[in-house]
């Protein structure tokens, strides 16, 4: 075999390692994706279709750690819509086996007590189909999104509750814009 082809040899099976290794990477270990919409303001940014030079966050998703854990209260998570293949990033409110209600006043209720947390941008003015008690099954969660008046999340039925499987990571870094570069705090 002559030197040429023993290069494009190599040159071949390093680019395959490369490859293999970036696709493992993707779909085992983490993830970029790029925050849109308003629906988790003030801790994440999105683009804006009324401003479109507004940048939204950049974020990698850790898909490791739900390998080994379940997710928490207070999580951001990141899970596809199951209507049209987009990805939402919301906050974990309710656990499996939890019963969740929001009253008419905008606060939510853990199996009948007050939740106390303090992400939400402003009261909830809808509480959609929480307003009545909704009692989470041994793999379902309950999300909102911390900008509670303009987020489509488990108060819809569009949304409704979301399942173990479908819960692809949870947010970990901003990586874009610089200035708020940093792990995000979820607890």
């Amino acid at each position: 075999m002559n030197k040429t082809m023993r290069e494009i040899l190599s040159t071949s099976f390093y680019l395959l390692i490369v490859l293999c290794a970036t696709y493992f990477i993707i779909r085992f270990v983490g993830q970029r994706t790029i925050v849109e919409g308003a629906s988790m303001e003030p801790t994440l940014q999105g683009t804006s279709e009324l401003d479109p030079d507004k940048v939204g966050d950049n974020l990698i998703v850790d898909k490791i750690t739900y390998r080994f854990r379940d997710p928490e209260r207070f999580d951001i998570i990141i899970f596809p819509f199951k209507y049209d293949g987009k990805f939402y990033i919301k906050r974990v409110i309710g656990l499996p086996g939890e019963t969740v209600q929001i009253d008419t006043n905008g606060v939510i209720y853990i199996n009948g007590e007050v939740l106390e947390e303090g992400y939400g941008k402003e009261v909830i003015q809808n509480p959609g189909r929480a307003i009545e008690p909704i009692t989470l099954g041994d793999d379902e969660y309950f999300v909102l999104g911390d900008n509670r008046n303009n987020s489509s999340d488990s108060r819809t039925d569009a949304v409704g509750n979301v399942r173990r499987e479908d819960i692809i990571g949870r947010a970990w870094l901003r990586i874009w814009p610089l200035s708020r570069f940093g792990i995000l705090q979820h607890q």
